[in-house]
């Protein structure tokens, strides 16, 4: 039976990164294909997403080893036993800035340091010559490899895996979620956007529109430290992608400007802070669940605590308090709506919304800006001529008055669908505690 949906997730793990990549290989076959895995900088840098992401299937395999040990034979990460994602690497840094990281925040690791604390839980360190050489790191080429039989690793850089995959695969197939810095996403958007528009729906969480920011007062992590990358992605909902595009300094990868003429707009999902930041997981609530697991000699469970209950720590410190911690549940409700995406539950907002990102302001880099004017915008039955025999081709648009930058022109500006309601911000924290440890 084909799967529900097929994705690829674009990731820089981080703890919530991991949890959301748990959730989606703890699925069943027939709701989620994890296509690939495409790996980016972000949290931490680049190696060391990387070596998360692989740990991962590392401590998967050793628990789908020790449930059956111990009798434990449920369906559990059906998507896991019956696919085999690729894992690619891509993007070092940003597009034109320089690298950030949010290490403060997920330890010097991206995990709190399990690597260290548990070391049969890390693959020896020869799985690196399964890839590209990562920021100048010396080839093990000469070492026997060591992998999880769960993931195929690629050489080819993940925009470019990327761009192969919808190339390959029939249009409105597969899903991009980026949970991430949108670099690896831009980058496949300039080098092919034709094929990257096959793409069914890019699902990104990034921003904060309505609430406070947290990486900056007004900018979410994700879309700061690549905010170039950002507005270049967001320009591809425009009818007029030049009409949002940002301005160009250094363009260190040369990337040329998108053409005149798209084949469609892209359709994208954000999930920003405005709807990630109430669906938490308390830490009491998570203790009570792996409690037994830990005494049973779970391998997840062992794991998923020492990040966890760092990141729960890491928490009281920056709140000056000591009590039944949330942990914002950011990149996990993105695999969420993947999931269950035919709820009628999860709602965007009425009319997709005109939200473009400041790349150049001092104060305001990343931060999501919308017309919260009154104004009304200009008729959309005149304002844009066509050629009778090519109605894509525009040569014409009626500029409104007093218009400053575009954002009271109908042809204008972004298209964005931003989610605003979930099928329950209280249930998600058990619902994702059932998926990974039931």
């Amino acid at each position: 039976m084909a799967p529900k949906n097929r994705i690829i997730i674009d990731t820089d793990p981080g703890v919530d990164d991991v949890l959301a990549l748990l959730l989606a290989l703890s699925a069943s076959p027939e709701e989620l294909e994890v296509a690939m895995i495409s790996v980016t900088y972000g949290n931490v840098p680049l190696q060391s997403c990387l070596r998360n992401v692989v740990a991962l299937f590392h401590v998967l395999e050793k628990e789908l080893s020790w449930r059956e040990s111990v009798g434990k034979t449920s369906g559990a990460y059906g998507a896991l036993r019956a696919f085999k994602p690729i894992v690619a690497v891509g993007a070092s840094h940003p597009l034109e800035d320089e690298e950030i990281i949010a290490d403060y925040f997920h330890g010097a690791d991206g995990l709190h340091g399990v690597h260290a604390a548990h070391p049969h839980l890390s693959p020896d360190d020869t799985w690196r010559s399964l890839f590209a050489d990562i920021a100048g790191e010396p080839s093990e080429a000469a070492l026997p490899p060591s992998y999880s039989s769960f993931f195929t690793p690629s050489k080819t850089p993940s925009h470019q895996e990327m761009l192969r995959i919808l190339r390959e695969e029939p249009e409105d197939t597969i899903t991009i979620v980026a949970v991430g810095p949108l670099t690896n996403v831009a980058l496949a958007a300039a080098e092919d956007p034709e094929t990257f528009l096959r793409v069914k729906e890019l699902v990104v969480m990034g921003g904060a529109v309505g609430v406070k920011g947290n990486a900056t007062p007004t900018a979410e992590f994700n879309c700061y430290a690549d905010a170039i990358a950002a507005a270049r992605v967001f320009a591809l909902t425009s009818p007029v992608p030049a009409s949002t595009m940002p301005p160009v300094f250094n363009n260190l990868h040369n990337l040329a400007p998108y053409p005149a003429k798209l084949p469609r707009r892209l359709k994208l999902s954000l999930f920003p802070l405005d709807i990630t930041t109430p669906h938490e997981l308390r830490q009491r609530a998570f203790d009570d669940k792996i409690k037994s697991l830990l005494e049973s000699g779970s391998p997840l469970a062992q794991w998923t605590n020492t990040f966890l209950t760092g990141t729960f720590n890491q928490i009281k410190a920056m709140l000056g308090q000591a009590s039944d911690e949330g942990l914002s549940l950011h990149d996990p409700l993105c695999i969420w709506y993947m999931l269950t995406r035919d709820d009628p539950a999860w709602k965007p907002v009425a009319k997709p919304e005109d939200i473009r990102i400041e790349t150049c302001g001092q104060w305001t880099k990343g931060m999501h800006v919308v017309d919260r004017r009154s104004r009304l915008k200009a008729n959309e039955e005149t304002t844009i001529e066509t050629h009778p025999e090519d109605p894509l081709d525009a040569v014409k648009f009626d500029e409104v008055p007093g218009d400053t930058l575009g954002w009271l022109s109908v042809n204008k500006g972004n298209r964005i669908n931003r989610i605003v309601a979930s099928p329950g911000e209280d249930i998600f924290g058990t619902v994702l505690l059932q998926r990974l440890f039931d």
